[in-house]
């Protein structure tokens, strides 16, 4: 039964040209081998800098070198590795916030109330600073909206609402309505800060308008952050509402006006009673770490010079020792140990079964580390950017079972959507409802980097962040398995996340193999995709 089952995809393979309409290639137990042992205790969370994730990293391209994958024919990578040097810092118990208002002082607590850190690589920072509120800190002329009107900002301590300015009766529409853009991602904001020559910048925390709880904000500067070279904030962070309200009352201001102030363009800087002192103290290191990539040239004498990029990223918060010598590991078990399990079966599959265009499978580092991996890969490509179709990527995956439905949001900015359409139609699939991306979940993984640098690119059928959780599940009660999705986010950067042996894969196997049949679609087309008319990104093709 064995030998006869080879032969007949032996002769499959050889009589007939891999075509979209193919399905149940991608191997489940191959996915659930690789997940099982990426999220594994052993592996310490894969953290950025640390042994797990050099663990990761020797098992990735270990797996690449077994399945048959080539390098890529470029000076800017070695092997299966890309470097991508970082500088590591973390805060130190004794680095403290304080306010002074009306001589008297103001001091949150570092963890509960207040987190920071810095990104500009100094182990110790000191000074004193105005507070300033800067409403939404946002400087977006396509919006006619200017949060800073000239102000000048040098030397002061930045005080931002997260989100954009929300929609009106009158301008439903502005800042996409109801979705989150660019604009109101604290990515955005941290780099504005720099630009304004900020001495500090700091995030006022609600769960509405951060898109999560407390604890993510909280995790991420508990753990060491990194940065690609030392030129951002040398104090970035973020308090919560409470103390924000707390602030803004012994300065004499109202939060609240003022929030409902920073809704309109008219809003200008206001300059609290309070001054900021800041006593910084981070232990600093530079690391190199690795994206790991391989290709599968593609057959087509013209063609092959073109490449389509599948990503998922192999890092996650990794390991922490506790004074008491306990350890706390975050596995990251669906974040994203489940993407590159996926990857790994799909290169898999590709290396038997070559396109018209080159193929390239690439694990972005320090994803985890505001996509420092894909950012390093963009700004110094080993295969040129101007011929690279597309970037699909793969993060956070389905782990509750089959869906009778793929999520393509993000799609719908190039032509990819009209390709995922078709391939979802030969697949029996069904386009699930899209809802506004409100968590500004097109900003959050490694795509967005490509997409930046003119790739058209989305992350492909994430059924954790995309919309409500509720897709149309096969064979299961639909409002349990719903649930169980809308469930990780609670344990999204938790120690939660963490994998099961009981884990119904068939719903990631069938994104694996929607996001493969969507890579062979671009990869034996006769054009590459192309930007819808009007979007920004299409005008940053490198």
């Amino acid at each position: 039964m064995i030998k006869k089952s080879v032969g007949l995809f032996i002769a499959l393979s050889v009589c007939s040209p891999f075509t979209s309409a193919q399905q149940a290639r991608i191997s489940e137990p191959v996915m659930r081998a690789h997940l099982s042992f990426l999220a594994d205790d052993l592996l310490e969370g894969r953290g950025t800098g640390q042994r797990g994730g050099d663990l990761a990293v020797r098992y990735l391209e270990t797996q690449l070198s077994i399945m048959g994958l080539q390098s890529l024919p470029s000076d800017k990578v070695s092997g299966y590795r890309q470097s991508v040097r970082i500088v590591g810092s973390k805060t130190l118990p004794e680095s403290s916030v304080s306010f002074e208002i009306n001589g008297q002082t103001y001091a949150p607590q570092l963890g509960s109330d207040i987190v920071f850190g810095s990104s500009g690589g100094k182990a110790d920072v000191a000074f004193d600073a105005p507070v300033v509120f800067v409403g939404y800190g946002v400087r977006a002329p396509e919006e006619r909206w200017d949060d800073f009107k000239g102000v000048d900002l040098k030397g002061k301590l930045l005080v931002m609402l997260v989100n954009d300015p929300q929609p009106t009766a009158e301008e439903p529409h502005r800042f996409a309505g109801k979705a989150l853009t660019y604009y109101g991602r604290w990515t955005y904001k941290f780099e504005e800060a720099v630009r304004q020559g900020a001495a500090g910048v700091l995030l006022i925390h609600t769960t509405p308008s951060a898109t999560y709880a407390w604890n993510v904000p909280q995790t991420s500067f508990s753990h060491e952050r990194f940065s690609l070279a030392n030129n951002g904030n040398a104090m970035e962070g973020w308090m919560q509402d409470s103390v924000a309200q707390q602030l803004f009352s012994r300065a004499g201001a109202n939060l609240d006006q003022l929030r409902a102030g920073a809704e309109t363009r008219d809003f200008a800087p206001v300059v609290l009673n309070a001054i900021a002192h800041v006593k910084l103290k981070s232990q600093i290191r530079h690391v190199e770490q690795f994206n790991v990539l391989g290709m599968v040239p593609g057959t087509d004498a013209k063609l092959k010079s073109q490449a389509v990029v599948y990503s998922a990223h192999w890092d996650h918060l990794g390991i922490e020792t506790q004074p008491d010598g306990s350890t706390h590991i975050w596995n990251g078990a669906v974040d994203n140990a489940s993407g590159a399990a996926a990857l790994l079966a799909m290169a898999q599959f590709a290396v038997a079964h070559p396109a018209k265009r080159t193929q390239i499978f690439l694990w972005p580092a320090a994803e985890e580390q505001y996509l420092l991996g894909s950012a390093a890969y963009v700004n110094n490509p080993p295969w040129p950017l101007a011929k690279t179709a597309a970037d699909l990527n793969l993060d956070s995956m389905n782990f509750v079972g089959k869906t009778r439905d793929i999520g393509i949001e993000g799609s719908e900015r190039s032509s990819l959507h009209a390709s995922a359409v078709k391939v979802a139609k030969q697949m029996g699939l069904q386009i699930a409802t899209a809802a506004p991306d409100l968590g500004g979940a097109f900003f959050r993984a490694d795509h967005f980097n490509f997409a930046r640098f003119g790739v058209p690119a989305f992350n492909v059928g994430s059924a954790v962040f995309s919309g409500d959780g509720h897709f149309d599940f096969i064979e299961q009660d639909h409002s349990n398995a719903s649930a169980k999705m809308l469930g990780f986010k609670n344990d999204y950067h938790t120690e939660r996340d963490k994998y099961h042996s009981e884990w119904d894969l068939s719903g990631m196997q069938q994104q694996a193999q929607f996001t493969l049949n969507l890579g062979y679609e671009i990869a034996n087309a006769k054009t590459m995709p192309v930007w819808n008319k009007g979007e920004a990104f299409g005008k940053n093709r490198h």
